[in-house]
């Protein structure tokens, strides 16, 4: 056959499909490091030494988030402070789920970004990749930006003592401390990041070891500010906040009845109230 005949037939043979794909995501996934454009983006999300920029922070506007004044008048400021370059503390938000802690972190930045967007980013850490952050930390020290490193939901399991030591030295005294343009934000359910058992007691062998390593992290951060489950009062300010702001219309029984029947009032069950009158009305949020 000729050549060039041969040459102009589709080449159905492009190698090793699974070569391909693995090809594909690595260009969609780029390795961390010197590959990773740390001015570009809002928010990246960083898992097993890979980064992900993220083009649009979500967060809810900060004036929606009611029932957590002195809380967000806090978490504000301290991330404003990081943002102009001022000293600026780690965080611990702490206490009961669904009140509002990733979200007024995120909405603290998103409202530090408003007014200079390249002054701060928001980098979310899974916590399968905490052993790996002193890389991470290494490399945003490098960068002429301001970033606040935030790992969601933090909790260690029963006997975990590595890893509330490993946090410790990179918030205070260790080696490999987090750098001068990087701060912590934590969210836990609890104030110690630990469950609080009868094992503490029982065990007749250093009983109190891996406790006294969660509170001495908890020690670490210089704000340590708690959430607490809002009163009915506060769960009803939330809901009229959202509906005002989205136009729809509700009744304060109809609000109360859903969150008996979802067994807790909180800024969570608040909004899923409200995305079900968002849908009751045939509307988007």
């Amino acid at each position: 056959m000729d050549r060039a005949a041969a040459s102009d037939r589709p080449n159905h043979d492009q190698g090793d499909p699974l070569a391909r794909i693995a090809a594909a995501l690595e260009r969609l996934a780029p390795a961390f490091g010197a590959e990773a454009d740390w001015l570009a983006y809002p928010a990246y999300v960083w898992s097993q030494n890979r980064v992900r920029g993220i083009a649009n922070l979500d967060a809810p506007p900060l004036p929606l988030l009611r029932g957590i004044d002195s809380q967000k008048e806090r978490v504000v400021g301290n991330v404003a402070r990081l943002a102009a370059g001022h000293a600026a503390h780690d965080m611990l938000l702490w206490g009961s789920r669904g009140m509002g802690k990733s979200a007024l972190l995120r909405a603290a930045v998103r409202a530090a970004q408003d007014r200079d967007p390249a002054s701060l980013a928001l980098v979310q850490v899974a916590q399968d990749a905490l052993p790996q952050v002193a890389d991470l930390f290494a490399t945003l020290g490098t960068i002429e930006r301001r970033f606040l490193v935030f790992v969601d939901d933090l909790g260690f399991e029963e006997n975990d003592g590595s890893g509330p030591r490993l946090l410790r030295s990179w918030l205070e005294g260790g080696v490999e401390a987090r750098p001068d343009n990087v701060r912590l934000a934590v969210t836990s359910n609890r104030r110690a990041i630990v469950a609080r058992t009868m094992a503490e007691q029982d065990d007749p062998i250093n009983p109190r070891d891996a406790v006294d390593d969660r509170l001495a992290l908890a020690d670490r951060f210089g704000l340590s500010i708690g959430f607490h489950n809002c009163n009915q009062d506060d769960y009803l300010a939330i809901i009229a906040g959202y509906a005002e702001d989205y136009g729809l219309s509700w009744e304060e029984a109809d609000a109360l009845e859903w969150s008996k029947r979802r067994g807790a009032r909180s800024g969570r069950v608040a909004w899923q109230y409200v995305v079900e009158l968002a849908g009751r009305a045939g509307k988007p949020l």
